[in-house]
């Protein structure tokens, strides 16, 4: 899967041209072949800022309000997927807090609760490296929710 080096759309498989902006496959703001990820005008390579988007919530936050980055859907979609991944792993937590709390749910969270933070932190690391391999990764239903709000 591919993205367009000058606007991140996600470029057909016959990779002609960009269906978004109309430039040519491979071919970046400037006009010639690009090599690496594209740089949006801030400096930050696209990879990079959609990386930095799954570090905390305000990175994410950051790149949703501030003007080149807001502008490119591969950083958003990462950006709003952050942010519907961290609060999908504050309510987890709070379930599994409010079900220890109960009689015989209680001992049961004892061994669930370390299964899903290692679960939560490896889907976290997956998610980092995937962005910054410059893959749009999407989690079953935060991904879609996060591809209809980058896409809007």
């Amino acid at each position: 899967m591919a993205f367009c080096a000058s606007c991140g759309a996600q470029l057909p498989a016959d990779g002609s041209n960009c269906p978004a902006c109309g430039k040519a496959a491979g071919q970046s703001a400037g006009g010639g072949a690009a090599a690496t990820p594209a740089a949006t005008a801030g400096g930050l390579q696209d990879n990079v800022a959609g990386m930095l988007a799954y570090v905390t919530i305000i990175p994410a936050i950051i790149f949703l309000v501030v003007a080149p980055y807001n502008q490119n859907k591969f950083i958003r979609f990462h950006s709003f997927q952050s942010l519907f991944f961290g609060v999908a792993w504050i309510a987890i937590s709070i379930v599994l807090s409010i079900l220890a709390a109960m009689p015989f749910l209680g001992f049961l969270t004892l061994f669930i609760w370390p299964l899903v933070g290692l679960a939560c932190l490896i889907i976290w690391v997956i998610l980092l490296m995937k962005a910054y391999g410059g893959q749009k990764f999407k989690l079953p239903v935060i991904g879609d929710l996060a591809e209809k709000q980058a896409n809007a």
